[in-house]
């Protein structure tokens, strides 16, 4: 055989291997290949491939990889037991870029399913070479390395703390700063994977002056960065008093409210959420975004929006109004009460009636004022719907009896109180009788409409045990009107009536 026809076979085997892995790869991006792919043992004949001797058929063999063990956790254990790990980790250290990225996509794909593959990652080696690829002049290749800590850290606090021990922080930190847009966005999104789990966690991300380059984003035009923005300043934000106090400091207020009328639904949802964990802390926190405008821009962003989104949005509400009478009053002034209301009968998740219901809760307990501004939105008999409703799950039945009862013990707004008498089960009409018994001896007016409207007949009808708080305060309420009037309105009295009538005999 004459030296042409050598390397006409060797020409001709790397066409078949180049064509072969370009083929899978190919293949690998529709779903509906993968199991077929997974029985003829695909796994078994790419893993040679990323050793070949062009570089060309091993990036398009871990490209191939990668795709496979992103579909499903099978196909990534199977990455794993196939013992490719070490060597794509090995061929990060020592390859072109290409294959970098290449082989921090496998990484990324395999992390991404569970704890225990995120730990394989790292038991191979991988936190130091990705670190280290951070710091590559190719920002494609600190993207994909930035992307597989991401996901690495986005498990729990074990394997977030790996990736901060690393070293990576810092040179996320760094690539936060980089001109390129795509790179800024996976920064951020991996910073806000590290900071979730914990303050110590949170505290470190800060401590490598994370804020600051992040606040300077907040105005960036590109909608998928400002997402990754708000959420790792909320991330940051939620762990304590201290952190979020850094992250107000870092003056984003009021700019930050202009973005709840942000096109991109995730980012508004993503600002609403930042703000939610800023005042859940404490009132001056609180206080802080009431003057800036945050509560009234937070009510029309729940105007505006449907479903999970406004979630946030209504529990940071419920948190401003938890705090103080005043701050409570802010949201009642700002009409906070009937968009909540709007909510509590427009929405269908469960989760979302349970935080509106809670809302209210915050918003009624603090004095009559507060609990009247409630009741005349007409929300007490549907949060006692709710809770008598057997579809309700437990947390909305819990959440609208708590919200009920902490709004009936200070509400002295009797006509909103009056339609509970009829339909409420005794443990709320406990707390409804007894703020009648609280405002009727001091109100002649309230007394009379009382009597006309059926409220004191139906107060008569009501059967409660002898020597009960509920016996109690009926007994103070028949105590406000004459004995003749009581007797009038008690049940069986007309028959007492029409039995005098036979008994008498005229004269």
């Amino acid at each position: 055989m004459s030296q042409r026809q050598v390397l006409q076979v060797f020409e001709q085997y790397q066409k078949s291997r180049t064509q072969f892995v370009q083929s899978i790869a190919e293949l690998a991006t529709r779903p509906q290949n993968i199991e077929t792919l997974q029985n003829a043992g695909v796994m078994s004949l790419l893993r040679p491939l990323l050793l070949d001797v062009v570089p060309t058929i091993q990036q398009t063999a871990a490209l191939a990889l990668g795709r496979l063990a992103n579909y499903n956790d099978d196909l990534a254990e199977a990455v794993v037991k196939g013992d490719i790990l070490p060597q794509l980790v090995y061929s990060l250290a020592e390859q072109n870029r290409f294959y970098k990225k290449a082989a921090a996509f496998v990484l990324r794909a395999v992390a991404k399913h569970s704890p225990e593959l995120a730990q394989a990652v790292v038991d191979c080696g991988a936190l130091d070479a990705l670190v280290i690829s951070l710091e590559e002049f190719d920002p494609g290749v600190k993207e994909a390395a930035a992307w597989a800590l991401g996901y690495i850290a986005r498990h729990n606090g074990e394997l977030s703390q790996a990736v901060v021990d690393a070293g990576a922080v810092p040179l996320l930190v760094l690539c936060v700063q980089e001109p390129e847009v795509a790179l800024k966005r996976i920064a951020a999104s991996s910073l806000s994977d590290i900071a979730k789990h914990s303050p110590e966690l949170a505290q470190t991300v800060v401590d490598a002056g994370a804020i600051a380059h992040l606040a300077q984003m907040i105005l960036n035009p590109d909608a998928k960065l400002k997402r990754q923005v708000f959420s790792a300043l909320s991330q940051i934000a939620k762990h304590s008093v201290d952190l979020a106090e850094m992250v107000v400091e870092a003056e984003i207020f009021p700019v930050v409210l202009g973005c709840l009328k942000d096109p991109d639904e995730y980012v508004r949802k993503n600002v609403a959420t930042l703000l939610r964990e800023i005042t859940k802390h404490t009132p001056e926190l609180s206080q802080l975004i009431v003057n800036a405008g945050g509560v009234a821009a937070v009510i029309d962003y729940i105007g505006d929006c449907r479903g999970h989104v406004r979630l946030p949005g209504i529990m940071m509400l419920g948190y401003v109004a938890a705090h103080s009478e005043n701050l409570a009053m802010a949201v009642i002034v700002s009409k906070g009460v009937p968009q909540l209301a709007i909510c509590l009968a427009e929405e269908q998740e469960e989760h979302i009636k349970s935080a509106t219901a809670w809302a209210f809760g915050q918003i009624g307990r603090h004095t009559p004022e507060h609990a009247r501004a409630v009741a005349v939105a007409n929300v007490l008999p549907k949060l006692l719907a709710l809770y008598m409703d057997t579809d309700s799950s437990e947390d909305l039945q819990v959440k609208a009896k708590k919200a009920l009862k902490s709004i009936l013990q200070k509400c002295t707004y009797l006509p909103a109180l009056e339609p509970l008498l009829h339909d409420a089960p005794s443990n709320i009409l406990k707390h409804v009788v007894c703020q009648f018994s609280k405002v009727l001896p001091h109100d002649s007016k309230a007394r009379r409409l009382f009597v006309t409207s059926g409220g004191l007949k139906k107060v008569q009808e009501i059967k409660a045990e002898p020597g009960s708080a509920l016996q109690e305060y009926i007994n103070a309420i028949n105590n406000c009107y004459p004995e003749e009037i009581v007797r009038y309105y008690s049940p069986g009295y007309s028959e007492t009536l029409l039995e005098r009538v036979d008994k008498y005999q005229p004269v």
